[in-house]
This record gives structure tokens, C-alpha cells and sequence, in this order.
């Protein structure tokens, strides 16, 4: 992010860190031996698909003459989770670290948390006002999947 993208630009970059996040918890789901932790990132992946649903009914506000989501999906850039990592870099790095369920869930946490922190960062650098309050509202957004996080936690702890 440069720090002056027009509100379309910053809903196209949080849709592909969203679909990043969301294979990275799709290809832990599918390797895993454990049945709760493939449970728990099949869980995670698909709450990342209601936020790319929620980002594309954000942008069909700005551009209502939109009516493919593949030629919204043509601008998204593939493969960077939250956090700015490329899924492939993350799930090399830190296999080891998500055996288990509450592991999992420590590093969605993580994750989340450099989200919350980059929309709050980008929210007071954008010039676009619009973008702004996008901004602000994906930055809540990152502290309610923290909530439900946590309480994920309290149930698999």
C-alpha cells in the first residue's frame, strides 16, 4: 500500500489478502493428519470467504455497473495474507508451529493482529476520504474476528 489508493483500490487489496489468507487455511486443512486442526482451518477458510463476499458488496456500492465477479477477481492480487506475507513464504515458515488446534488459532491470531494494525496504519495515511472509513470499518472488523478468535480458543483450550 502506498497511502493514497482511492477506496476501490484498498477494497481490491484487502479482497486479495483475504483470498490469501483463505488458501492458507484451505492448504492447512488439506494437509494435516489432525481432524481438529483440518475442522478448525476448513472453519477459518470459509470466514475468509464471507469477508471477500462482504469486500465485493463493498465494491458493488462504488461501481454498481460491476456485474462479474471475475472481472472484479481479474485486479486482485494472489497469494499475500494479511500480514503481508505470500501464503506459500508462510506456510513454509511456520508448518511446525500449527500442529495442534490452539496453535492454529495463536497463529490466526497473529494474523489478525497485523491486519487490525495495517488497516489503523493506512486509515491515517490515506488522503481519500472514503477510503478512510473502508478502512476504519475493516479495522473493527479485525478486532471482532479477534473476539471470536479468543473465544475459539476458550472452547479448544
Amino acid at each position: 500500500m502506498r497511502g493514497d489508493e482511492t477506496t476501490q483500490e484498498i477494497i481490491v487489496l484487502a479482497y486479495g489478502m483475504e483470498e490469501g489468507l483463505r488458501g492458507f487455511y484451505a492448504e492447512i486443512s488439506g494437509e494435516t493428519d489432525d481432524p481438529d486442526v483440518a475442522e478448525l482451518a476448513a472453519r477459518l477458510s470459509k470466514i475468509e470467504d464471507r469477508h471477500k463476499e462482504r469486500l465485493f458488496d463493498l465494491y458493488l456500492t462504488l461501481d454498481p455497473g460491476l456485474a462479474d465477479r471475475e472481472a472484479f477477481e481479474a485486479d486482485i492480487v494472489a497469494g499475500i495474507m494479511e500480514g503481508g506475507f505470500t501464503t506459500a513464504e508462510f506456510l513454509n515458515q511456520n508448518r511446525d508451529a500449527m500442529t495442534a488446534a490452539p496453535d492454529l488459532l495463536n497463529v490466526a491470531m497473529m494474523l489478525e493482529t497485523q491486519a487490525l494494525d495495517l488497516y489503523m496504519r493506512y486509515s491515517e495515511k490515506t488522503l481519500d476520504d472514503p477510503g478512510k472509513g473502508v478502512l476504519y470499518d475493516l479495522a473493527e472488523e479485525e478486532k471482532g474476528h479477534l473476539t471470536r478468535l479468543g473465544r475459539l480458543m476458550e472452547e479448544k483450550v
